[in-house]
């Protein structure tokens, strides 16, 4: 990566606190590089492939938003399927930008296998004289980013409900501001403890179930909790207590 005497490049998680957005297994690594150049930024979407074996069914979205001085937003949506040989490293899309003044930069990248997400990176590019330490928390309420649900199901039965999630919360009206994450770990037996998190913050958990029916009670219950946590959200921005 080239080295930025105009741009500050920060790195950055949406779970928690830490800037370091961490990726989810070491089979497929996806990332996103910056180069500059003719004072155009070019944000590039790579990913590799650490084993020695062809990984198949995978796909791709790399996301760009850009913030205008004058609060302003512009989005540029990049999306595909892939495949990757052993070993094999591969640029999988480019989106160029240009940057001036008080604008900022706002890149995400989600490679997903059979729909499932297994690897995620992102960050953030302010114009140098913002002046805009590195140690600040950068919060994704100042971006226009909505309807954004991260999986990482590991059963049929979490999969389902992700899916019927999804569903009901896209045609919702209600999309926020915020990324939900959907998250699954095994318990006794066949049974697992499928978790929705904002904010780093459990918002629902709840036993799995083989049923519809429960699985689509689970996704209203969800739906209402995160209502009421968007509500205290809001105000708890508001009064700069968040």
């Amino acid at each position: 990566m080239k080295h930025f005497s105009t741009y500050i490049l920060l790195s950055f998680v949406l779970f928690g606190n830490s800037f370091i957005f961490a990726q989810l297994n070491e089979t497929v690594n996806g990332k996103i590089h910056l180069i500059e150049k003719d004072n155009m930024l070019t944000i590039k979407a790579q990913v590799e492939n650490n084993e020695s074996f062809f990984i198949e069914d995978l796909s791709y979205n790399l996301v760009a938003l850009k913030k205008s001085a004058s609060g302003n937003y512009s989005t540029n949506n990049q999306s595909g399927e892939f495949s990757l040989l052993a070993n094999e490293k591969k640029n999988l899309s480019e989106i160029r930008l240009n940057l001036n003044g008080d604008e900022e930069i706002k890149a995400y990248l989600f490679i997903k296998q059979n729909e499932i997400l297994i690897s995620k990176d992102s960050l953030l590019v302010l114009a140098q004289n913002k002046q805009q330490a590195q140690e600040e928390v950068v919060k994704e309420e100042d971006f226009e980013i909505k309807g954004i649900v991260v999986e990482d199901v590991i059963t049929k039965i979490g999969k389902d409900f992700y899916d019927y999630f999804y569903q009901d919360y896209s045609t919702s009206g209600s999309q926020y501001s915020f990324i939900i994450n959907i998250k699954e770990k095994p318990y006794f037996g066949r049974s697992s403890i499928i978790t929705v998190e904002v904010d780093d913050r459990t918002i629902y958990e709840f036993m799995s179930q083989p049923d519809e029916d429960f699985l689509k009670s689970a996704v209203k219950s969800t739906l209402q909790n995160i209502n009421q946590f968007a509500i205290q959200r809001k105000l708890l921005f508001k009064n700069g207590r968040f």
